[in-house]
């Protein structure tokens, strides 16, 4: 898989939710959603390295077995890992039993939204209450968090094999979303399905095309990509009205994926590649191969809290999901960072979503992105 590496990041906006403090907010959190133990964390700024950088400092030079000899008895000891996620819960689910059942770890998970699991390190940090030792989740808030300074540096032998996209100050890819439209078989007679992005403009989709509410990063780098192929401002903009005219607006991917396996409209224009192929492969009439190209890529990465409570668990979680998790990542149907083997991408046109500019001038495209679908209609998924 070669995906082209994102703009180097130097700023962003500021973890960009309202923040609470002090014990008050731990009070909060610990009545709202079962939070495992937690002590107030050594610090990560202005005493030098906590305990827990410089073990990840020690391990960072190691390789192989020798790695891996040193972190399973530190980890085994410690006999827990606090787990932040916005994994799905049959992923969670299928990688927790997968790590517990080759180590004598306990995961105690926490698993939410994105940009819920965002806020919940941030607040818990600035109330310097110490929750997670490691968080795994989306692009934009891996940099939001990094920007925080919450996260240590990580590396290694496996981190190396990620592409360049997805090896990140602060964090490493684990996985990575496909934003491609697919269709319903069914609706959509063979040969007549979308083969460029362009052809989701076509009128013949008006009212029969869905998009999705938050898809502001898929919106923003379709748009640059045009950019430098040369489109005008206008005629980008002419595209992505054209898909919004008369189009289903709904919330959630998975949704998405659930409304187009029922029929609900013809084609999703920006749905996850492996939510469709978890669906075509429980016998649904849904498709997306071939891939409408550039297929836009977003990481989703791993990072190691600074003020870790449990640093040999999570260093062990953070190598285990780059090189076991892998397979296990992949069974569920998601594209993994390393591929190893024959590459089932080899040949598509891939490139990341421009993180650097959502994050910085994210409130910007989000505001374009919900102009752009208040053409559409939106849908209630329940």
């Amino acid at each position: 898989m070669n995906i082209a590496p994102l703009s180097g990041h130097r700023r962003g906006r500021p973890a960009k939710r309202a923040l609470a403090s002090g014990s008050a907010l731990v009070l909060l959190l610990s009545g709202c959603g079962g939070l495992p133990t937690a002590t107030a964390p050594q610090a990560a700024t202005g005493g030098g390295p906590t305990a827990a950088e410089k073990l990840y400092t020690e391990v960072n030079g190691m390789t192989g077995q020798q790695r891996r000899d040193k972190l399973v008895p530190l980890a085994e000891k410690e006999g827990t890992l606090d787990l932040y996620t916005s994994m799905t819960s049959d992923v969670a689910d299928a990688v927790l039993k997968a790590f517990e059942g080759q180590f004598d770890v306990t995961v105690n998970l926490y698993r939410a939204g994105s940009e819920t699991v965002l806020q919940r390190v941030v607040q818990e940090q600035k109330a310097n209450y110490q929750g997670n030792d490691v968080v795994e989740t989306n692009a934009t808030e891996m940099f939001d968090l990094n920007n925080e300074g919450v996260l240590a540096n990580y590396d290694g032998e496996r981190r190396r094999l990620v592409p360049e996209a997805g090896r990140l100050q602060g964090w490493t890819a684990t996985r990575f979303n496909l934003f491609a439209p697919s269709w319903n078989t069914k609706l959509v007679p063979k040969g007549q399905e979308p083969k460029t992005w362009e052809d989701l403009a076509d009128p013949k989709w008006d009212g029969k095309l869905a998009m999705e509410l938050s898809d502001s990063d898929w919106y923003l780098t379709l748009y640059g990509y045009w950019k430098k192929q040369g489109k005008s401002d206008d005629e980008i903009n002419k595209i992505f009205d054209g898909m919004a005219r008369g189009a289903k607006i709904v919330k959630g991917h998975t949704v998405q994926g659930q409304l187009l396996s029922a029929g609900q409209f013809s084609v999703a224009a920006s749905n996850y590649s492996y939510i469709v192929q978890q669906s075509k492969s429980a016998g649904a009439p849904v498709d997306y191969l071939p891939y409408v190209e550039p297929v836009i890529a977003r990481p989703n990465g791993v990072g190691l809290m600074k003020t870790a409570k449990h640093p040999a668990a999570a260093m062990l979680f953070a190598d285990w999901l780059l090189q076991e998790g892998q397979a296990v990542l992949s069974k569920r149907g998601l594209t993994p960072a390393i591929v190893e083997g024959d590459d089932p991408l080899k040949g598509v046109e891939i490139i990341p979503i421009d993180v650097e500019e959502l994050t910085k001038n994210g409130d910007e495209w989000n505001k374009r992105y919900d102009q752009v679908i208040s053409n559409g209609e939106q849908v209630d998924g329940n």
